[in-house]
């Protein structure tokens, strides 16, 4: 089998010392910005502390099938992991060299004495674009650097990265039709900064209204159509990597999204979309990765989306969510499937309505959940000069599932309606874990509940759980009809 490295433009930097290769071939070792620490706050009127996050890396390549990797990086170690799990790398060290094989495309995390650091590597599947640069209405970009600002499309444009262009800037998009954001290049969102429109006095907790900066989503979608996103790697973005709202019949492939480390920069949402389908992606963010929201002005529903063969890590918040907005009258048939959570900071699967919808006929199957030894809690800060505190021997967990009904002071805009939850399946849920993390269901009254939830297969460490106590699943009020088999 055979692998192919991309080139990288010889204005940014790469790690001249770490070693990596990839079938014989050497792949230069790129660096990306990430969160060091779940600390996190609303917003102050300012952006994230540089502080908090550190340098990781990553390498990116196409391969054909199983590959064998050698890498050796400019620093000690004494324990190396290759996740997902699920993908059963086995990692051999000598003289400070590591050698493991790849067994098919896809995105993976090189983890070194734990995951600060680490180094993600991306493999693409082999992929001729049916792209014809001379177009008209296509916006190639070759291998260089490239700044666009916001790059604004019209109907039936397509976007082409080539290998070895890195383009900074966002792409944005109206009710367009047609459009093709493709390639292998980087779509670099590290220059784009908020403004600042007014100064604003900050409120009792530090923060401030967010409305008092302008803040740019990297691909940003509205009322689009026959969309298809494939190939791209987005790094650094400042808010979301991929927001779409009200968007119909959109394709999502082998997308990868790195260096999430500033505030709000969830992954993928779908904000009241239809018909849209994610495949073979890798989401690390400093926020949601992946989730289905409901929001006023748009159409009535969020449906028939499907999420699968995807690998997410999130240093925020939710991995794979539904909510909190659901401002729709329908968030229905929406589906989870074949997903490697190798990182959740908060809760892995989670549906929680704050609004009037009603979010029914979700499908959570074939999920697994990697649980580190020791998590730091995620702490709100209060001021600049907080610093993060480390606990080592931290007990604390992440939820597992969640359904709640609630109220939230910000999201709710101050709307007395609340909505329904009912008819979920989690469908063999495998977690790798030295104890079962904490599962919550609970409506929010007699008439607003979570009802007929169904885990069918729970496993801890390949053992099937037999009971709802050792699963670790709380019942609040108003939450009926939750049923383990």
């Amino acid at each position: 089998m055979t692998a192919r490295a991309y080139p990288v433009p010889e204005q940014i930097p790469v790690a001249e010392d770490y070693l990596c290769q990839v079938a014989g071939q050497n792949v230069p070792v790129q660096l990306c910005r990430v969160s060091a620490v779940p600390f996190n706050r609303r917003w102050p009127g300012h952006q994230r502390q540089i502080e908090q996050s550190e340098i990781a890396y990553f390498a990116s390549f196409e391969m054909d099938g199983p590959v064998t990797v050698q890498v050796q990086p400019p620093f000690a170690f004494s324990d190396v992991v290759v996740r997902p799990l699920s993908k059963g790398v086995r990692p051999r060290v000598e003289n400070g060299r590591i050698t493991f094989t790849l067994p098919s495309p896809g995105g993976y995390s090189l983890e070194l004495d734990g995951y600060h650091h680490n180094l993600h590597l991306l493999a693409d599947p082999p992929k001729t674009y049916a792209v014809d640069r001379h177009d008209p209405q296509t916006l190639y970009f070759p291998p260089g650097c490239h700044d666009v600002g916001i790059l604004q499309l019209k109907d039936g444009q397509t976007v082409f990265l080539d290998e070895g262009a890195v383009v900074y800037g966002c792409i944005h998009a109206t009710d367009c039709t047609g459009i093709r954001i493709l390639g292998r290049g980087i779509l670099d969102n590290s220059k784009n900064v908020e403004t600042i429109l007014f100064e604003m006095e900050k409120l009792g907790d530090g923060s401030v209204d967010v409305r008092n900066a302008k803040r740019e989503h990297t691909i940003h979608l509205v009322r689009c159509q026959d969309v298809v996103l494939d190939g791209i790697t987005i790094r650094d973005s400042l808010v979301y990597n991929v927001g779409l709202w009200g968007c119909d019949d959109v394709e999502i492939s082998n997308l990868k999204i790195i260096g999430s480390w500033r505030f709000n920069t969830d992954g993928i949402d779908f904000h009241n979309c239809r018909r849209c389908h994610v495949t073979d992606c890798f989401v690390r963010t400093f926020d949601d990765t992946i989730c289905f929201k409901g929001h006023l002005g748009y159409q009535p529903t969020c449906e028939d989306i499907l999420v699968e063969n995807c690998v997410v890590w999130c240093d925020w918040d939710h991995c794979l969510e539904i909510g909190a907005e659901c401002c729709a009258d329908h968030m229905r048939r929406l589906t989870f499937r074949n997903i490697d959570v190798i990182r959740s900071l908060d809760i892995a699967m989670n549906i929680g309505n704050v609004d009037y919808g009603h979010v029914h006929d979700v499908l959570f199957e074939d999920i697994r959940v990697e649980m580190d030894k020791v998590y730091q809690r995620p702490r709100i800060q209060v001021d600049d000069s907080e610093t993060f505190p480390i606990d080592p021997n931290s007990t604390w967990l992440p939820t597992l599932m969640s359904c709640r009904v609630l109220h939230h002071h910000e999201y709710s805009g101050g709307r007395p309606e609340r909505g329904h939850i009912s008819d979920i399946t989690f469908r063999d849920i495998h977690v790798l874990s030295e104890r079962m993390p904490p599962s919550f269901f609970e409506g929010y009254d007699a008439e607003h509940l979570v009802s007929n939830v169904t885990i069918e297969g729970l496993y801890l460490n390949g053992t099937r759980v037999e009971t709802l106590a050792d699963a670790a699943v709380s019942i609040g009020d108003f939450a009926t009809n939750i049923v383990l088999r």
